[in-house]
């Protein structure tokens, strides 16, 4: 049975039994906490890189898995959160490294946002529907920009600090801010030019 606990710091205190007792049954416990409570942020995130549904899917399946072999080797040096967030960065890191060494030059990018917006079709009321398309174009209009502008657009949408970015990138807060104010810049052009 899954324990639900919504504070962070309750988050240590059921670590702490992990390290404490040594038992999976803990380490089990800690690993769904933590995948129900950070879920949707890492589904965010994995959309801010890949855009058809099957292959998000496959993704989050490599980040959990990747959690779960990380999570005896958390040593509180940063929250739940950053950690989790990592893992997911350098999981999606590899999967745009790969991805680019495959993608054929002739291959448009709307082709891989019409198979997309296939996935995602659903009969809504107007108001869902717009609010869908408009996430769509955002999430395409981050696929467009560089990598390291994807990184810190994606996680600063997420609402994590200058400081927790800083930790998942292993960069520089100061960078974090160049960074931002570059991808805020292009993804407004980008979105002018859609």
């Amino acid at each position: 049975m899954p324990i639900k606990i919504s504070a962070p710091y309750k988050t240590v205190n059921i670590y702490k039994q992990v390290e404490n007792k040594d038992s999976s049954l803990d380490h089990q416990a800690v690993f769904q906490q933590w995948l129900e409570e950070y879920e949707s942020l890492l589904r965010h995130i994995i959309n801010g890189f890949e855009a058809k549904a099957a292959i998000q899917d496959e993704l989050f399946q490599e980040i959990a898995l990747n959690i779960w072999r990380a999570l005896p080797k958390f040593r509180q040096e940063s929250s739940p959160k950053t950690f989790v967030a990592r893992i997911a960065h350098n999981v999606l890191a590899t999967h745009v490294a790969k991805s680019v060494k495959t993608i054929k030059a002739e291959q448009d990018i709307n082709d891989l946002d019409n198979e997309s917006a296939a996935d995602h079709r659903q009969a809504t009321p107007y108001q869902e529907l717009d609010q869908q398309q408009r996430q769509q174009r955002l999430a395409q209009a981050i696929r467009l920009l560089k990598l390291e502008q994807q990184q810190v657009i994606t996680l600063a949408l997420e609402g994590m600090s200058y400081q927790e970015i800083a930790d998942v990138l292993a960069i520089t807060t100061n960078l974090v801010g160049v960074r931002l104010q570059r991808a805020k810049a292009a993804l407004m052009q980008v979105l002018e030019a859609l």
